[in-house]
């Protein structure tokens, strides 16, 4: 029992170190694996990390682990060549990330995927030697957080978060607009923060309706189920995002007003505009 005591003892005194070690500023860069030499010193030298930054590897079995059954094997590949840098910011400043040689993931996808996986306040950049999609990216990125801060981020958090970078990315796709695509996802997930108790599916599927059309945007049914899909797990993972939505750097000042928002209401009334519009149009017609 004694024994037990010690060892649960050195156990905690090792976490509180750790944290407590974790100052704004750390710094560590991940390296795919399969990268070159010459393609090595190339990012490094766009990262320019301070001199004691922390070096790790990232692996293509690694990337497998959390994208496999979300994209095809083949589109996931067999080289881990994205590499990323992060580096801890000061409280409050939220998530903030740069790309390069990033074609399918946008800055925000990023951020709202990374404030899914529980990453507070961090400067990353995400980098390749030739043009990818970057959906690998966010592999390093979870690794170099919990590598950098000495924290484990939960398994099942880490899967929600790819999932949730992969639908949204396909989304982005669709309608042609990666921006679009990553707002749709801040503004549900704000709308999540409203709700006092689970959602229903028929209730997510309303909401996200409602906010589709709030933009503008018109999502087949498909592309909603797999919103209500991700959405649930969100959900089930229970993060308070009226204060998380804070860490989504690219909506930062926007965040409020998301929350303040009534997507329904505005459909409504959208809806009633639609309807007179129809109905001056068929006058107008009528005089023709």
């Amino acid at each position: 029992m004694r024994k037990l005591a010690l060892t649960v003892l050195f156990f905690l005194l090792s976490t509180a170190t750790a944290f407590a070690d974790a100052a704004p500023g750390d710094t560590i860069v991940t390296y795919g694996q399969n990268l070159s030499s010459a393609q090595k010193q190339q990012i490094k030298g766009r990262f320019n990390p301070p001199k004691e930054a922390q070096e790790i590897t990232v692996t293509n079995a690694e990337e497998h682990k959390y994208l496999d059954g979300l994209l095809p094997k083949n589109v996931i590949g067999t080289r881990a060549i994205s590499s990323t840098m992060i580096q801890l910011a000061e409280p409050g400043q939220g998530i903030k990330v740069e790309t390069n040689n990033i074609t399918g993931i946008s800055k925000a996808m990023y951020e709202n995927a990374l404030a899914t996986a529980g990453v507070k306040d961090a400067n990353v950049k995400v980098d390749a030697p030739f043009p990818v999609s970057g959906t690998a990216g966010l592999t390093g990125v979870m690794k170099a957080y919990e590598q950098v801060t000495g924290t484990k981020i939960d398994e099942n958090q880490k899967k929600v978060a790819s999932e949730e970078m992969v639908t949204t990315s396909k989304i982005a796709e669709q309608i042609g607009d990666k921006e679009k695509a990553a707002e749709l996802l801040t503004r549900l997930k704000a709308e999540l923060a409203k709700q006092t108790g689970k959602m229903s599916d028929d209730q997510l599927r309303q909401m996200i309706n409602n906010v589709a059309q709030q933009m503008g945007l018109t999502l087949s049914d498909q592309e909603i189920d797999s919103l209500v899909s991700i959405l649930r797990k969100i959900q089930n993972l229970n993060i308070d995002w009226s204060k998380t939505l804070d860490q989504i750097s690219s909506y930062k000042g926007q965040v409020q007003d998301f929350l303040n928002s009534n997507p329904e209401a505005k459909s409504f009334v959208q809806e009633i505009l639609q309807f007179l519009k129809h109905l001056i149009d068929k006058m107008l017609s009528w005089f023709a």
